[in-house]
């Protein structure tokens, strides 16, 4: 039976990804606000990225992909989210374009149901088996497309998007048996009795991640094999 162990992103930010993350066929990085235990999610999501570990982002998880991306494989040093470094000489993440002039930013956020589409022979689209879904939101800021091209140059792949285009709704990874994290809330519309496909397509992954390492090691397995780590505060 598949597993979910919570584990502090802080104690991630301390001490390094290694002695929590080592073993476990699955990461979940939840979403969240503030800057509390932000790079021990960074920290996890290079962990999940450089070790072919299956990784799924929400929300904040996304826009944290996004950072981890641009200082490790775009070399963007001293790249990160606007939310936490407002002073950053590359904020991959900032304010929705709509926001960027407003002073008084309680009740503007992009809050509800709202069309994405998904791009055809992604990860997403073999989860979704759709063109256009529907998908609900609780956030402020974005993926900056100011770095979109140096981005894609770099083997990023942006799945999903609104319909026209403009904002980047789902990032995954081409190289890797499962990266996938999202600007929304799948978790919103899942179900017990019907299931969102990226839990569906995730579960998989860590299970199949599981049965690999299991064949390779005579049929012998460790408790963390069998589990999720959920990173998060």
């Amino acid at each position: 039976s598949l597993k979910i162990h919570w584990v502090s992103a802080e104690d991630v930010e301390a001490d390094g990804p290694e002695p929590f993350l080592n073993g476990f066929n699955g990461i979940l990085i939840p979403g969240g606000f503030g800057i509390r235990g932000v790079d021990g999610k960074i920290q996890a999501i290079r962990y999940a990225r450089e070790n072919q570990i299956p990784l799924l982002g929400l929300c904040l998880g996304m826009q944290c992909s996004v950072v981890e991306w641009a200082q490790h494989v775009a070399l963007l040093e001293d790249a990160h989210s606007a939310e936490f470094f407002t002073d950053t000489k590359n904020p991959v993440i900032h304010l929705l374009p709509e926001q960027q002039d407003v002073v008084d930013l309680g009740g503007t956020m992009r809050l509800g149901l709202y069309p994405c589409r998904i791009a055809p022979d992604t990860l997403a689209s073999s989860l979704y088996q759709e063109e256009v879904i529907y998908e609900r939101h609780r956030h402020r800021y974005e993926f900056n497309n100011a770095y979109r091209n140096l981005f894609l140059e770099t083997g990023f792949v942006i799945s999903g998007t609104s319909p026209d285009g403009r904002l980047v709704e789902i990032i995954e990874l081409k190289e890797h048996p499962f990266f996938i994290a999202t600007q929304f809330h799948p978790e919103f519309s899942s179900r017990p009795s019907h299931p969102h496909p990226l839990f569906v397509g995730f579960v998989q992954a860590t299970l199949d991640k599981a049965q690999v390492k299991q064949s390779s090691t005579n049929g012998s397995t460790s408790e963390n094999q069998q589990s999720i780590a959920q990173v998060g505060c």
